[in-house]
């Protein structure tokens, strides 16, 4: 065998032996990865719900019963959404509730919130839960200046846009994109909560 053969067999044995490595390093870290997630997955799901609990206490102001436990889950009329309806109760009846919903139109993708309403179906509040949108711009529509006019808010008698778009609703100052994208979340949850209170 010449140099050349040796030099070959050399080669594809030290890259069998690359490769061998590689393939145990990829298997490792897949266990590792797996290992921490399945470790991590519980601890981070109850840290949201406590989030979300919050954000629910938030909207709707004081309830005696677990607004988790009796959780709905309501399809917009265009079937295209499955939002998640809580009803906060005080005594013996729903005195309010919250639906969590979302729009993946804000100026940094999606934003999640949990609106709450009268049991009118007016508004009440909302919470922002989870943004991308610009600090100190976008960021504002989570603020009591802009989310002060909603509360009572009226669908049924005002317009949910903003005025720029001929509606009622003044949008945060130099970003009128993420208004749009929480009146666009807030209209998914008005729209379900009409299905839930026709019946449908």
């Amino acid at each position: 065998m010449d140099n050349g053969d040796k030099n070959m067999n050399s080669n594809i044995k030290n890259l069998i032996k690359l490769l061998s490595t590689l393939t145990v390093i990829a298997v490792v870290s897949a266990f590792l990865l797996s290992s921490v997630y399945q470790i991590t997955k519980e601890p981070i799901a109850k840290a949201k719900d406590k989030r979300e609990l919050e954000a629910i206490s938030q909207v709707v102001g004081e309830f005696d019963n677990d607004p988790f436990s009796e959780k709905m889950t309501i399809m917009t009329s265009d079937k295209k959404d499955k939002l998640e309806f809580f009803p906060a109760r005080k005594g013996d009846g729903i005195n309010s509730f919250a639906i969590k919903t979302y729009s993946n139109n804000g100026f940094g993708g999606k934003i999640e919130m949990i609106v709450g309403f009268y049991i009118d179906g007016s508004i009440k509040n909302f919470k922002i839960t989870n943004h991308s949108e610009t600090p100190g711009l976008g960021s504002k529509a989570d603020e009591e200046k802009f989310k002060q006019q909603f509360d009572g808010f009226d669908p049924k008698k005002l317009k949910l846009k903003v005025r720029q778009d001929g509606g009622d609703i003044d949008a945060v100052t130099a970003a009128t994109i993420t208004s749009r994208a929480v009146l666009d979340a807030i209209d998914k949850a008005i729209n379900a909560y009409n299905v839930f209170n026709a019946g449908k």
